[in-house]
């Protein structure tokens, strides 16, 4: 198993070493410098089988590289989380790999625990299902009562669930904190369809609270990065008076690409209910991501575009 590390070090713990060395596997955890063409040689020069990595890596590697099939003949499964995937670089990677990415969903406190499996189609940007044996529950942190289809709730776990930490080191009340009755609050929201697919809409602090609506920045960008120009892109919340937040996209665009900002936010309104479309596009160079490759909200700021749209 390849891991490229850009995850919380839990999730390299837990499923690239302690998971493959329980079953008397290789795990290779890459935490050095890296860049696009390291990915497909790491896998060819160890014969890995199991690929796990950001879905910036996956579209990295096909953007970037010429790599195929060819060049990695051992590998047979690839898993992503840390971010939605888009339509757009799952059918890349199986035009050019002949392989699905299955997506995952997990925190610190309790590993992996939602995925997408082999035995249902792969919806992008979907989580999937609860792993066997665990009870994941969409609450209404208001009323503590199981939300309806489509309807947002909070990820929630009983407190019995075998794969749950045991509580913070030493820090009883932030332990406390987390846990309400018999349910373990993870914090993270999601809604779940009428095919029973959990659909990730963002940590407490993600949703943007904007007049009036709740919006989840990763709804809007599965839609964006789905437009055949943008490379990659990452929403935020502006704030133009208190209190008021405008939903705004900050993209990058495929190279040799002349869409405009403009044409990208009519994309965004056509495909998307109005209190959830931007407001705003810039068009810029690059997002600031973290040395895990989570993308840095907080560092999304005017300052950073080279150009806006105009209305």
């Amino acid at each position: 198993m390849l891991h490229s590390g850009k995850f919380n070090w839990t999730y390299v713990l837990g499923t690239g070493l302690m998971d493959p060395l329980h079953r008397g596997h290789t795990a290779i955890v890459h935490e050095g410098a890296s860049d696009a063409a390291l990915w497909p040689r790491l896998i060819a020069r160890h014969g890995a089988t199991t690929f796990i990595g950001v879905p910036t890596v996956y579209r990295q590697i096909l953007e970037k590289t010429r790599s195929g099939r060819a060049e990695v003949p051992t590998l047979r499964h690839c898993m992503c989380a840390g971010e939605q995937l888009s339509e757009a670089v799952l059918a890349g990677w199986r035009a050019r790999f002949g392989l699905d990415v299955h997506e995952g969903l997990g925190m610190t406190e309790f590993s992996y625990y939602l995925c997408q499996t082999r035995s249902r189609p792969i919806r992008p940007g979907s989580a999937g299902f609860a792993q066997p044996g665990h009870d994941v529950r969409l609450l209404d942190p208001r009323t503590w009562n199981d939300v309806g289809t489509d309807e947002e709730g909070m990820l929630c776990i009983p407190r019995q669930d075998p794969g749950l930490m045991l509580g913070y080191w030493n820090q009883p009340a932030e332990t406390a904190a987390c846990f309400h009755g018999e349910w373990f609050l993870t914090g993270d929201y999601a809604r779940r369809d009428a095919d029973g697919y959990l659909w990730f809409l963002g940590r407490r602090d993600d949703l943007i609270k904007s007049f009036g609506y709740r919006v989840s920045p990763h709804e809007v960008e599965r839609v964006l990065k789905d437009h055949p120009e943008v490379a990659d892109a990452g929403v935020t919340g502006e704030e133009i008076g208190p209190g008021k937040l405008l939903v705004v996209a900050y993209v990058t665009l495929k190279p040799g690409s002349v869409v405009g900002a403009d044409q990208l936010l009519a994309h965004g309104r056509e495909r998307l209910a109005s209190y959830k479309a931007p407001r705003i596009v810039y068009l810029v160079d690059e997002l600031p991501r973290t040395r895990n490759g989570k993308l840095l909200r907080k560092a999304l700021v005017p300052a950073r575009a080279r150009a806006r749209s105009s209305g």
